[in-house]
């Protein structure tokens, strides 16, 4: 081991002896903690429209680093849906998947566990990851029992599309989870396309790659293209996951 690896690795056992506890415990790797790390961004445009799954928060794990949204998922599919489980009749489209969702999903035989991104020059994706566009799906009509799009559509600027690509090609009795940061005093989703910078989007929508802040009528957005929402919190049957208690889920189907 090279003596940066070790430093990583002395700095990493130091953070996980420091919070250690019994209040939490870390879904995916079983770590039991007092408290969470501190993630999220501090933009003015966060704190100002109150955007729930964003913002300086205690959220992530002192061992595998999985994050609040994450867990979120991980209970819903875990205890709600129950999908973590061989089941080679079961087609699932995942996009930009999170590693440790992931992860768990791929310990199992489904029919399709499909994971995507659009991939950008200069990043790196995971080799079970394919290139395609949310623009342009490349699959067949009511093809997929779950969909997964967790923090994705406020990157999109023709969002409509994409959820109409979305509606598309999930089963009439699957289920697509659509979660997107969502302000929690903005009744309209806002929207300027004179924002255009780096910097003005930042400033505007709280983070340089959203193109708007979802606002409380996400839910009839997605209705208004087809979907039956069922909105739902669940936070308090899974406080000890240290999810967000003001986070919803968007479960939708058609």
């Amino acid at each position: 081991m090279s003596f940066k690896g070790f430093l990583k690795k002395m700095r990493s056992n130091y953070r996980i002896y420091k919070y250690e506890g019994d209040k939490y415990q870390c879904p995916f790797c079983g770590f039991s903690s007092r408290d969470f790390l501190q993630i999220g961004l501090a933009h003015n445009a966060i704190q100002k429209y109150e955007i729930i799954g964003a913002g300086i928060r205690n959220g992530g794990c002192a061992k595998c680093s999985s994050i609040d949204r994450d867990r979120l998922l991980y209970a819903y599919f875990k205890n709600e849906l129950k999908i973590f489980k061989n089941n080679e009749a079961y087609s699932i489209l995942h996009f930009a998947p999170e590693k440790m969702l992931s992860e768990e999903f791929l310990k199992y035989r489904y029919k399709d566990y499909i994971c995507t991104d659009k991939f950008m020059k200069g990043y790196e994706y995971p080799s079970y990851t394919i290139n395609m566009d949310i623009l342009d799906i490349q699959f067949p009509k009511d093809h997929f029992d779950l969909i997964i799009c967790n923090h994705v559509l406020e990157h999109i600027e023709d969002d409509l599309t994409a959820m109409n690509q979305l509606l598309k090609v999930l089963k009439p009795n699957g289920i697509a989870v659509l979660q997107v940061p969502i302000s929690k005093k903005l009744k309209k989703t806002y929207e300027d396309w004179n924002i255009k910078t780096d910097k003005d989007r930042e400033k505007h929508f709280g983070q340089y790659d959203h193109v708007r802040i979802y606002g409380q009528d996400y839910r009839e957005i997605l209705e208004d293209v087809g979907f039956k929402v069922n909105r739902i919190n669940i936070s308090e049957k899974y406080k000890r996951y240290g999810v967000n208690p003001k986070e919803d889920l968007f479960i939708c189907s058609k």
